[in-house]
């Protein structure tokens, strides 16, 4: 069985997000918090660390639901391949599920594609 999940969503609307000092230590997970900081947490690539989250929650039917923001991170290689890295209630939730995650912007907008295969049990 596959899934998909799509987002999109304006920079401008995560940019003034950002203002509340709160808002990024709330919505990322410790390692893309420690990775955006480290970048200066550009409102784009935050944009895309939200849609990733919607997308997830999307294409496991969830919605935001069952699952914090900050256990569905958006990770990025060295190379800037993004990959999405569970934990907690996510991780749960997702179980048995294998994801590929792809993500882009514009100076106005970003968008997030997560794509879900759930892995045959053998047993």
């Amino acid at each position: 069985m596959m899934t998909v999940g799509l987002d999109l969503c304006e920079i401008e609307r995560i940019r003034r997000s950002m203002q509340n000092p709160h808002f990024c230590s709330r919505v990322l997970g410790k390692q893309e918090f420690a990775q955006l900081q480290k970048r200066g947490f550009p409102a784009q690539s935050v944009a895309a660390s939200f849609c990733a989250k919607e997308a997830f929650g999307k294409a496991m039917g969830t919605g935001l639901r069952g699952f914090s923001l900050c256990e569905v991170e958006l990770l990025r290689a060295k190379t800037g391949a993004p990959r999405l890295c569970l934990s907690g209630k996510a991780a749960e939730l997702a179980a048995g599920w294998q994801f590929q995650v792809s993500v882009t912007h514009t100076a106005a907008a970003a968008a997030a594609v997560v794509l879900g295969e759930r892995k045959e049990s053998r047993e």
